[in-house]
């Protein structure tokens, strides 16, 4: 037995992990014009728990995450959060804001040896969510995100993640995606 046990499928997650093989492919305000973007990514998980929700009790990872494109110094895209086990209700969960004024709770099934799973929100909804600051609500509104999350033999994961977002300056709903393999980081 592990001592992460109790995290169940978020346990491989645990650590310090770097990712160079990102792509983000969204709508350019600059362009206007969807663009692909390669990136570079560095994401800590630490885990903590466990935390008591009465009867409920969740383990999980405390994020922070930061991106860049190539040949820049300030990271293009942030965000902290947590992810989430609750492995009563077998339920892997994702929450975070991001510094555009938008928070999102998403949330799927896995068992805790899963090794791939997918967390979903949609906006409007009271379980698995999406909030945009008034600004995001007219101009650019996410009506829904999911991500899969795979955990790789050779130690590594990956994730793909899309969210489509109702764009003022878009004549059809943009399909904006992320994936990105994540190696641990060198010591």
């Amino acid at each position: 037995m592990s001592e992460f046990d109790a995290w169940g499928p978020l346990a491989p997650l645990i650590g310090e992990w770097v990712g160079d093989e990102g792509l983000d492919v969204s709508y350019s305000n600059e362009k206007g014009e969807i663009v692909e973007t390669p990136f570079t990514e560095k994401t800590t998980m630490k885990a903590f728990g466990p935390v008591a929700n009465g009867t409920q009790s969740l383990y999980g990872l405390d994020y922070r995450t930061a991106a860049w494109r190539a040949g820049e110094e300030n990271p293009f895209h942030t965000e902290v959060g947590y992810w989430l086990w609750d492995a009563a209700d077998r339920v892997v969960m994702r929450c975070f804001m991001v510094p555009r004024g938008s928070t999102v709770l998403a949330g799927g099934d896995a068992s805790p040896e899963s090794r791939s799973y997918t967390m979903r929100a949609e906006s409007g909804s009271e379980v698995f969510g999406i909030l945009s600051n008034p600004f995001l609500a007219r101009s650019a509104r996410t009506s829904s995100y999911d991500v899969n999350v795979t955990v790789h033999d050779d130690g590594s994961w990956s994730y793909e993640e899309t969210s489509r977002i109702e764009h003022a300056r878009w004549s059809d709903v943009v399909v904006h995606t992320d994936r990105n393999r994540m190696r641990p980081a060198a010591s």
